[in-house]
């Protein structure tokens, strides 16, 4: 058995996007949720288990973590220890390639890697699917990070029905294929939010039950979107599920407004470059950062157009699954 790995996994964009949990333990979502993997960010975690060791360490990006940021991380290693049948100790390092908590998706890329990881490291043979159900004890998100791509989490009220599997997806009639042809101009805003904070908010708001049963539909349409490769269908429906999610959460009991006013200027930016024909829509998670899809052939066109906001962009475009990596890209 190894004891040591090293994985890396690629964030998500939520395409539609889930908040709230049915059990917070298991971090079991309300209903399905599908994303893209985002790629050249990414998270790369080494782990080892040392069998001699006292206690866990856990370094992100040369910082200790303690609080509420560990217990995740220890709830999906203990699961990892259960599977494998010893209480091992466990030395962690992960480095991100991307800015965290904007809303970017790094815990998603985080517990995907981590957990890639660490099942390897404890030597367990698991498929993707399986080893989906191991991210997501510390980001549901993570889940569909494990598997790449388009991926669909489907809900449940255990691991052998929430897990998440890759999407097919089939080029359009423009020719436009989803896994090669997305481009994906992201506008950093630099606005630290709080993730499961946010799926609290959203859970306790009148609008909730609304959204559960609206998202039913969201979820048909993009499956079919996909298959179609149809981009404007694809992506005209994150962005609207991006608007319904957010207006969910702010009519919480907090009444949280998460986006800033560079948000709402890339916003305008977009639908002034789509009055004028340029295939173009916005998505947002949770935080004020926005993404920004669009085709190849337009990226320079949108990207000119998004940083005259004055945020900063970055081109990124379809990542796939994580994967172990050889042992000489290890962080230790």
């Amino acid at each position: 058995m190894p004891l040591k790995a090293t994985a890396r996994a690629h964030p998500i964009q939520g395409l539609v996007k889930y908040h709230g949990m049915r059990d917070t333990e298991l971090r079991l979502p309300y209903h399905d949720s599908i994303s893209v993997c985002t790629a050249p960010s990414n998270t790369t975690t080494t782990v080892e288990f040392l069998p001699d060791a006292g206690d866990d360490t856990y370094i992100i990006d040369g910082e200790g973590v303690d609080g509420r940021g560990a217990e995740r991380i220890r709830h999906v290693l203990d699961h990892v220890r259960d599977l494998a049948g010893f209480d091992h100790a466990v030395r962690m390092e992960s480095e991100n390639s991307f800015p965290s908590n904007v809303g970017f998706g790094s815990s998603s890329s985080g517990f995907a890697a981590l957990a890639t990881a660490a099942t390897e490291a404890a030597g367990l043979d698991l498929t993707r699917p399986e080893i989906s159900t191991v991210a997501r004890r510390g980001s549901s998100s993570a889940a569909r990070a494990v598997t790449g791509a388009y991926s669909d989490l489907s809900a449940g009220l255990n691991d052998e029905d929430c897990r998440s599997h890759r999407l097919n997806t089939g080029e359009g009639e423009d020719g436009f294929d989803p896994e090669e042809d997305l481009r994906i101009v992201t506008a950093l805003v630099p606005a630290y939010k709080e993730t499961e904070e946010a799926h609290r908010e959203a859970e306790a708001s009148h609008m909730f039950d609304a959204r559960l049963a609206h998202v039913q539909d969201q979820l048909v349409e993009m499956r079919d979107a996909l298959r179609a490769g149809d981009f404007h269908r694809i992506f005209g429906t994150a962005e609207h599920d991006s608007l319904s999610l957010t207006a969910t959460t702010m009519t919480g009991p907090a009444g949280w407004v998460y986006w800033k006013p560079e948000t709402i200027a890339v916003f305008n930016a977009v639908r002034e470059l789509r009055e004028t024909g340029v295939p173009v829509y916005f998505s947002t998670d949770t935080g004020a950062s926005v993404y920004v899809n669009t085709t190849a052939e337009y990226a320079d066109v949108v990207e000119e157009k998004v940083a005259e906001t004055g945020v900063e962009t970055e081109v990124w475009e379809v990542g796939g699954p994580a994967e172990v990596l050889d042992g000489s890209e290890s962080l230790f």
